[in-house]
This record gives structure tokens, C-alpha cells and sequence, in this order.
């Protein structure tokens, strides 16, 4: 056996119970057999609340939660995964988890899982990359002579791919495989966000290419009796299948697979693992090392833009609507601290109708003729891409929903969460919700005020990893500060810039000077300045109450 690996054989019965472990911003993992996708994310936000409080992001918040059956979890958003230039400074780390056919890959997985507490951590399973069977495969398959342990079972070119892009920081659609029916279901799961990948499967270290995109290499090794009664047990109950049929393909294709093909790889692994997910002091041992190799790769990106671009002059991509006198008035009412929140939420929505019309002429134009009810042509124009999605920054982003939905007919939106972390002042990633095939759209992107342009940078990267071509996105802010234009126009050169004024400054606290305060505290009323009425109390609540 190799030096650099390790074998955990400690007895685990005098070893404390691990009930109650917390789970930071766990996308995939399965309990079910099911993956990670867009039904999953809307877990991810906070019940709503039947009474309005403060909830900001500079403000002390209640964590979401992520409830399930039994227990309660408490969530963490994503931090940074990209530097001051918009480029991905952090490449998720890959856990590759190999091992006969039962032999506790998964509970291995969950309870790794379970012991990190890390944001946003992402269960691969291989069994979702079985090829498309041909109907001769499947007549196989149906009467068990169909082997579905040996390499050319299963799309390695597809899975080297999807890894690759996950670890990569990229949105990416992962295949849902039927064990009854032995083929890939309709529809896909969207998977994306992840601080740590675990990829499990039986054949995980048969592919160089799957070797090279691995950070650490773990081989359960369980006993062979014990597996042949896990695997009967689970394709009985689970899969439908009957004894003898279970039996038959365990004699015929997983013993002589395993012999073959599994367990010479255990050479290459870095981390023997006995007994499955009973061994915690091996599991304990494998959180250790990923959380030291966490720690290497932390960034502050917010402290690296505080103290860039000072001095610069704005970019050619920053367009400010022009000052005219009503522009300034509309600024002189919300910028008041004085102001009644039913008046600066009335001449908000105004500013706002007046930034978007602006922001929509700097979208892509055709040209056009039509004919006139008078019967004459018109040479006009019309819109030039495939479609307009617009995307809000929660919460205060989404005031600015509606001014877009006014202007533009049938327009998607799509919701971003990003919160400060109140111990390390930086963005965190909570929550998002885009449309699908939003690669193919033109973004408005959406924010109340922009300071160090953090969050704004953030949710451009968000959208970069789900495949929107940086010239297809606009920002749209009504208040900015010099710092945040020129923070967003250094990381993407290409994102077009709209406001309707910049500021010149930052206080110590990051806040816009001169500023207009905490948009979303006076807008939503929750910066304690007023009484509540029924006609406040049709306001949104928070980001909760429309997504």
C-alpha cells in the first residue's frame, strides 16, 4: 500500500452521535435518489414572516432555513469565488468517492457533508451518466443480462465535461437516470454554485481525465457479503427488481466487475475508508484536510475594490440620465431625509420609469418597415436580440421590477439574494432564481444603489457562469457610487452601465455620500421612520413574499 494513503480503522461505538449536524447551503444533497435543480433552490429562502421587521443588508438577519422531514438546517450563503477582475480565483474542490456497488458511497458522502458546515456543497452521483440505451440494450437490461458495471456503460465524455464546468464555477444540467425504466428521464436538473463537489461512483477513477479534476481521492472498502445484502435490499424496494434477478446480475456482472475494474483502482487513492459511513473518525480526519484547503483559497474581494481604481476616470460604458430639472427634483424628494415614505416611494417608482425607458435604448436595434392604417409604409425598428429577461438584486432590486414589467410586455424575471456576511464584510450568495435559457437573452440587471459594487459584481458573475454574453447585460441603478462604476467596468468592460446619478464617495461604512440611506429600509418601511397602513401593508414584505 501506498505511503500517501491512509487507512481509518477505529471502532466508532464510544463516538458521539452526529444528530443535529448543520448543513450550510446544501443544493444536492439526496435523500431520495433524486438530484440537484431549480425546485430544490426554492428551499433555500426563509419562511415568511407575519410581521415586518428590519432586514437589511448591513443589519443583523435571522439565517434562512432549509427544513426538511426531520430536522431543521441552517444555511450559508456562497462567498466570493472570483477576484477584483471578475475572474473565477477559486476552482471548487473536488472530493472523488470510489467504491464497489453498495458499499455506502453515498451515506459517506452525506455524512462528509454533513461534518464540513461549508456554503454550498454539491452531491455528483455518476449514476446519472448511464448511456441512452438502444431498444436491443434495453430488451437486455429488462431481462438482467444487460452490464451496467462495466466502463462502456456509462458516458464518461458527458460527465468529464459536466465536471469540469461545475468545478469550474459554471451552471450546468445534469441528467436524471430511472432505475425502473433504465433511461434518462425528460427533463434535466439545472446544478450550480459549489464550494466543494462530492462525486461518487463505482467506476469514479477509471478515467484519467475524471483523475485530474479530483482534489482528493477516497475508496470505501466494505465487505463483499455486506454489499451483496445492501444491493439486495435496495434494488428490491427501490428499483422493483425481484431476488433471482438481482442475484443473476450480482453472479453474472458486479462480482466479476468489481474484481476487474473497482478494486485495482483503490491503488490510486489517496484515502482508504473501512466500513462505510460508520467510520467518522476517518470522515472527521477527510473535513480536517478540506477545511485547511478551504481556508488557502479565501479572498476579500470588497477590501481589494475599497482601494482600486481611485482617481480614473469614468468609463465609456457609463451612461447617467441627463440632470435635467426633473431628474434633479425627483433626486432633491428621495434624497430627503425628511420625505414621507408613501412620497419617496411614489417619486422613486417615477425615477426608476425614467432609468429603464433610458436603459432600453441601449439595446440592439433592427431595422423594419411596416404599413400605416393610411396604407403608407413606415420605415421604423424593432427590438434586435431573441428576448429581454430582467434580473433583480434582492430585496431592494425588485422595486424596480415593475417600472420594467410597465414598459416591457411579457417580460421574465429572475431573482439574485446576495447579503453582506457580518463578520467578514463580504458578498454572500443566498438564493437565485433565473429563467431558462436565459443564455440567449438580453439582462436588465437590477439594483437600488450600487456603493463598492460587490453585489452588483457578484450577480454579473452569476450570470456570466450561466452562459449571458457580458455585451448582453445592462445594470441598471438608480444611485451609484464612483467606486462601484469603476469596480464593474474594470472586472467586465463589456456590461453596459445605466444610473441616474453618481456619487462621489463612500463612508467609512460603505454607504453612498451624499447618498439617499438604506433604499430598501425606507421604501419597504423598515427602518422603523413610520407608522404602518393598509395601504403599507400591500407593500412586499421582503424578498421572500414574491419568489
Amino acid at each position: 500500500m501506498e505511503d500517501r494513503r491512509q487507512a481509518f480503522t477505529a471502532d466508532m461505538s464510544t463516538l458521539p452521535g452526529y444528530t443535529g449536524a448543520r448543513i450550510s447551503g446544501c443544493w444536492a444533497l439526496r435523500t431520495d435518489g433524486g438530484g440537484s435543480g431549480e425546485d430544490s433552490l426554492d428551499r433555500l429562502l426563509p419562511p415568511v414572516s407575519t410581521s415586518r421587521r428590519k432586514s437589511s443588508n448591513l443589519g443583523k438577519t435571522e439565517p434562512p432555513l432549509l427544513r426538511t422531514g426531520t430536522r431543521t438546517i441552517y444555511t450559508a450563503g456562497r462567498p466570493p469565488w472570483y477576484n477584483e477582475h471578475g475572474a473565477q480565483f477559486k476552482e471548487a474542490f473536488v472530493i472523488g468517492l470510489c467504491g464497489g456497488s453498495a458499499s455506502g458511497k453515498t451515506t459517506v458522502a452525506n455524512k462528509i457533508i454533513e461534518a464540513l458546515d461549508v456554503p454550498w456543497v454539491v452531491l455528483l452521483s455518476m449514476d446519472s451518466f448511464y448511456k441512452v440505451l438502444s431498444a436491443e440494450e434495453q430488451a437486455l437490461a429488462a431481462s438482467n443480462d444487460y452490464n451496467f458495471d462495466h466502463p462502456g456503460a456509462f458516458d464518461f465524455e458527458l460527465l468529464v465535461t459536466t465536471l469540469r464546468k461545475l468545478k469550474q464555477g459554471k451552471s450546468v444540467k445534469i441528467p436524471v437516470y430511472d432505475f425502473t425504466t433504465h433511461g434518462r428521464q425528460k427533463e434535466w436538473k439545472n446544478v450550480y454554485g459549489a464550494s466543494v463537489i462530492i462525486f461518487e461512483g463505482i467506476l469514479s477513477f477509471a478515467d484519467k481525465e475524471l483523475l485530474q479534476l479530483m482534489d482528493m481521492k477516497i475508496f470505501v472498502d466494505t465487505d463483499s457479503d455486506i454489499r451483496l445484502v445492501r444491493r439486495l435490499r435496495r434494488d428490491i424496494t427501490e428499483r422493483g427488481r425481484d431476488i433471482e434477478g438481482v442475484i443473476k446480475q450480482y453472479n453474472k456482472f458486479v462480482k466479476p466487475a468489481f474484481e476487474q475494474y473497482i478494486e485495482p483502482t483503490m491503488r490510486l487513492s489517496d484515502i482508504v475508508v473501512p466500513r462505510g459511513g460508520g467510520n467518522m473518525v476517518a470522515i472527521d480526519l477527510i473535513v480536517q484536510h478540506v477545511h485547511s484547503q478551504l481556508e488557502e483559497r479565501e479572498i476579500s474581494v470588497r477590501a481589494l475594490l475599497a482601494t482600486a481604481h481611485q482617481s480614473q476616470p469614468l468609463p465609456q460604458t457609463l451612461s447617467v440620465l441627463e440632470s435635467t430639472p426633473q431628474v434633479r427634483g425627483l433626486h432633491t424628494i428621495i434624497r430627503n431625509k425628511d420625505t414621507s415614505r408613501d412620497e419617496f416611494i411614489f417619486y422613486s417608482k417615477r425615477l426608476m420609469r425614467l432609468l429603464i425607458e433610458h436603459a432600453l435604448s441601449f439595446l440592439p436595434a433592427k431595422p423594419c418597415t411596416i404599413q400605416t392604417p393610411q396604407g403608407q409604409e413606415y420605415k421604423g425598428c424593432r427590438f434586435g436580440g431573441k428576448g429581454i429577461t430582467g434580473v433583480s438584486i434582492l430585496r431592494a432590486g425588485e422595486t424596480m421590477e415593475p417600472a420594467l414589467r410597465a414598459v416591457c410586455k411579457d417580460v421574465r424575471i429572475g431573482k439574485i439574494l446576495i447579503q453582506t456576511n457580518l463578520d467578514s464584510g463580504e458578498p454572500e450568495l443566498h438564493y437565485l432564481r433565473l429563467p431558462r435559457d436565459i443564455s440567449e437573452d438580453h439582462v436588465i440587471l437590477m439594483d437600488s444603489t450600487v456603493s463598492t459594487g460587490a453585489a452588483a459584481m457578484m450577480a454579473v458573475r452569476v450570470l456570466l457562469d450561466h452562459d449571458v454574453q457580458e455585451e448582453q447585460i445592462v445594470l441598471v441603478s438608480l444611485l451609484m457610487a464612483e467606486l462601484g462604476v469603476h469596480s464593474i467596468a474594470y472586472a467586465f468592460p463589456r456590461v453596459k452601465i445605466i444610473t441616474t446619478a453618481v456619487d462621489k464617495s463612500l463612508d467609512d461604512l460603505l454607504h453612498v455620500i451624499p447618498g439617499i440611506g438604506d433604499f430598501g429600509d425606507r421604501y419597504f418601511g423598515t427602518d422603523g421612520s413610520s407608522s404602518w397602513s393598509e395601504e403599507d401593508q400591500q407593500e412586499p414584505l421582503s424578498c421572500s413574499s414574491e419568489v
